[in-house]
């Protein structure tokens, strides 16, 4: 009998080729991105799972609200590990990070350097924390001593044979030597260690020692026993204020007690993420590396799901609309002795068979599309072909697939009545018409949901490229690790500066693009030791062009002047700090502060200047206070041009850079294209909301032209009927596109409320944003309306063009 079925339904399907071509297409397309979207999501998920124990590794966090500013870190204080594992005796063993960014390294006999990107120092309890294996060296002992590190197997290789490579010593940032003492595999690119490739031993890093519960810079990690849970310490941890924290400020605040603490509406909170929710879940101050968004992970399910469900849906319609063609089929069977069961399982075997048509399909598709979808996501995805689950819960997808788009077809057409089919009744009569009806405006509210998010994306997207962000970062090149040329960098920055394509020049480690960033607690000179006076502020050392080479606007006071000896402990803040402060911008001025709290002959700065606000966080984050003060180190150098040949400023300043620092790498980038990296993952959604929309569309517009041209040769009498008796081809036109249109109307009515909450949920993650305009709620209909009319129009037409004796003649 099964045989049987496969192959009436097979000779079924071969019968109407237009109709199994759409189905096939159809579903293909759906399953195709709802596999690309589903291998995405998996390796998102997989994040840092790979590490030993990852159940039980949790990251320490800081939530601190003093001095004006309420922030969320990802970092707590040095201290915090010894007093953990002292305090908590469910804690088996901690480690902390201590991330420098990139590094110069060279070998000692050789003055070239090779420049690392990630670097860090870290307890030598890494390796046992976290499970990682050393490929040479001893684990127990590699980050032991001081001045010692560990390399990525492929930065080892840029300097020596692995094998050799313990005991060799590099020379780091052209200033202290380190012994190389072990290394390690290169981490996976689904870790949070992904990008960093150089370990240095914490022991060598006399901050790490320092007993100082004020500043936070070190990402720590706990691994809790077997046997314990997090809840256990949640409370443990949240003493440390009143333990710890307290004592700590009270050196420079003395008589501060924890209830004067959170009576200024102030609060210090430790608690924990688990090492496996970092990556979805963690948007904090100070992140080891760039994280997702588990928001994106919600949209993208949704819109696979969207994309399956849409396909399913254009073959329910589809298979039921045909179905009316077959309804003296059913009759006939029925009346031969064909039972209910029997018409079910026939009409289950043929949507299989469509079904696994559509899945190879969907894997050849979605094996071309990987690498651009790579590109799109910013992924190194690959198929697994070599994984029976996966190759398992394709088969069941289309088995499920199968079963579900294919159950209402076969169960509505098992219940046609053979008398009211074979005496001809009319296709109304047999039912089917509001389900199909039902599932066009759904396809069409997906469709128009999803064009109101790609608008909105777009420009929430367009409003941060545009909006006017306080400085200047187009035609801004920045220059690397100018540090390494020492007492030269004055010089460096005088010669490019007499280059005729330059503006102007500054020599600086911080920048309003992601950057260096520090913070300090500041008093004011009469309030030392009120809490409630001190203000939060970032901290920027700068030089005196840093102003006008950024192009920021000062609304008070002065900038910086050589001439003024004084300006060395001077001071210039934004809008927000001196609203933290309380003080109007002409007030602020002169005004002295000093963050050496607790010190017996504290530094005092002196405000000489308010430079109104300017974009240096994220769109999603308040602007915060901060100030600039005059400092002769410096990271990196700012170069303003004045020429749009990029190329040959480039190639001038390295000139000058060869000239003064010969073998060293020359590594620089504009600080647009850095700007614009800090919303990749906006893009990356826009673009991505893109193209599922179209595909979406695309679904649904098959299923549309499907029905339109089935509907078209429902009606072929009814069209040469109104012919003859004088009908224009427009008014045809017209009389069959109508109906779609009334569907698609309703469709568009549930979407636009859905898509404008969604959107504006999604919205409230940004500080700075639009607000959803009525374009959005105009466009999207147009849009959605024109292409079912292009849809429609084409099978009205070319029904409205037959020529009457051919229609009237049909049978």
């Amino acid at each position: 009998m099964i045989k049987n079925h496969f192959k009436i339904a097979w000779r079924s399907l071969k019968k109407q080729p237009f109709f199994t071509f759409l189905n096939i297409f159809g579903l293909a397309i759906g399953i195709a991105g709802g596999l690309l979207i589903s291998l995405y999501i998996i390796d998102e998920l997989s994040y840092d799972t790979m590490f030993a124990d990852a159940d039980r590794i949790h990251r320490i966090n800081a939530d601190i609200k003093f001095g004006g500013e309420d922030r969320k870190f990802a970092v707590s204080p040095a201290p915090i590990a010894e007093a953990i594992e002292n305090d908590l005796s469910e804690v088996e063993l901690t480690t902390r990070f201590r991330t420098r960014g990139s590094t110069l390294m060279k070998r000692s006999d050789t003055e070239v350097n090779v420049k690392e990107l990630q670097s860090t120092f870290v307890d030598s309890t890494f390796f046992k924390m976290f499970g990682i294996k050393l490929l040479v060296g001893d684990e127990k002992t590699a980050l032991s001593s001081p001045n010692t590190l560990v390399l990525t197997r492929t930065a080892a290789e840029k300097h020596f044979d692995i094998n050799e490579a313990v005991g060799q010593t590099l020379v780091l940032n052209n200033t202290r030597t380190f012994t190389v003492t072990g290394v390690i595999d290169d981490l996976p690119k689904n870790s949070f260690l992904r990008d960093h490739t150089v370990f240095m031993a914490m022991a060598g890093y006399e901050d790490s020692r320092i007993v100082n519960w004020g500043s936070n810079n070190y990402q720590t990690f706990i691994k809790l026993i077997p046997t314990a849970d997090v809840a256990d310490i949640e409370e443990p941890l949240l003493n440390f204020l009143g333990k710890y924290v307290i004592p700590g400020v009270q050196q420079f605040m003395p008589g501060i007690t924890e209830e004067q603490f959170k009576a200024a509406g102030n609060h210090l909170i430790y608690s924990t993420i688990p090492l496996t929710d970092i990556h979805l879940n963690s948007d904090r101050v100070a992140e080891i590396s760039p994280n997702n968004n588990i928001q994106s992970i919600y949209i993208l399910s949704f819109i696979a799901v969207f994309l399956l469900v849409l396909a399913c849906v254009n073959f329910m319609n589809l298979s039921t609309a045909y179905s009316l063609k077959r309804a003296k089929e059913v009759g006939v069977r029925k009346t031969l002795g064909s039972n209910k069961t029997d018409l079910i399982r026939q009409f289950l075997v043929e949507s299989g068979l469509v079904s696994f048509g559509a899945l190879l399909v969907a894997i050849l598709v979605a094996i071309i599309a990987l690498p651009f979808f790579n590109d799109l996501a910013n992924k190194d995805i690959a198929m697994p072909y070599a994984s029976p689950v996966f190759w398992l819960a394709l088969l069941a997808s289309g088995i499920l697939l199968g079963l579900f788009s294919g159950s209402y077809p076969a169960f509505f057409m098992s219940k046609f009545i053979p008398v009211k089919v074979l005496k001809g009744s009319n296709s109304n009569s047999l039912g089917g018409g509001k389900v199909r009806n039902g599932l066009v405006i759904f396809q069409f509210a997906i469709s128009v949901f999803l064009i109101v998010g790609t608008l909105v994306v777009y420009q929430q997207l367009q409003y941060i490229q545009n909006k006017d962000l306080g400085f200047s970062k187009e035609q801004v090149l920045i220059v690397d690790d100018v540090y390494t040329l020492g007492n030269k960098r004055a010089s460096f920055k005088e010669e490019v500066r007499k280059l005729g394509y330059v503006k102007n020049v500054t020599l600086s480690s911080y920048y309003p693009t992601p950057s260096s960033r520090s913070d300090s607690t500041f008093a004011p000179e009469d309030g030392l030791t009120d809490q409630e006076q001190a203000v939060s502020m970032q901290t920027w050392g700068v030089d005196e062009d840093y102003i006008n080479t950024l192009g920021f606007e000062i609304i008070a006071g002065r900038n910086f002047d050589k001439r003024f000896k004084n300006d060395s402990t001077s001071i210039i803040v934004n809008e927000s700090a001196i609203a933290t402060m309380g003080l109007s911008p002409e007030e602020a001025i002169g005004k002295r502060y000093t963050s050496d709290l607790g010190e017996e002959n504290p530094v005092f700065h002196t405000i000489i200047g308010v430079v109104k606000d300017f974009h240096f966080s994220p769109f999603r984050e308040d602007i915060e206070g901060l100030s600039l003060g005059l400092d002769n180190f410096a990271g990196s150098m700012a170069v303003k041009l004045s020429t749009a040949d990029f190329q040959a400023a480039i190639t001038g300043v390295e000139a000058v850079w060869n000239k003064l620092a010969p073998g060293q790498p020359f590594d620089y980038y504009f600080m647009e294209d850095s700007f614009h990296k800090t919303y990749q993952a906006e893009q990356r959604l826009s673009h991505i909301f893109f193209i599922f929309t179209s595909l979406s569309i695309l679904i649904a517009c098959l299923g549309l032209f499907g029905l339109a041209a089935f509907n078209a040769e429902k009606r072929t009498k009814e069209i040469g009927v109104r012919k003859v008796l004088g009908a224009s081809v427009g008014q045809i036109t017209y009389k069959l596109t109508q109906d779609f249109l009334r569907l698609v109307a309703v469709g568009i009515l549930v979407a636009l409320p859905i898509g404008w909450f969604a959107m504006d949920k999604w919205l409230q993650d940004f500080s700075y944003r639009i607000s959803i305009g009525w374009e959005v709620f105009i466009i999207a209909p147009l849009l959605a309306v024109t292409i079912a009319i292009l849809t429609v129009s084409y099978q009205s037409i070319k029904a409205a063009v037959v020529n009457p004796v051919k229609s009237l003649r049909t049978e």
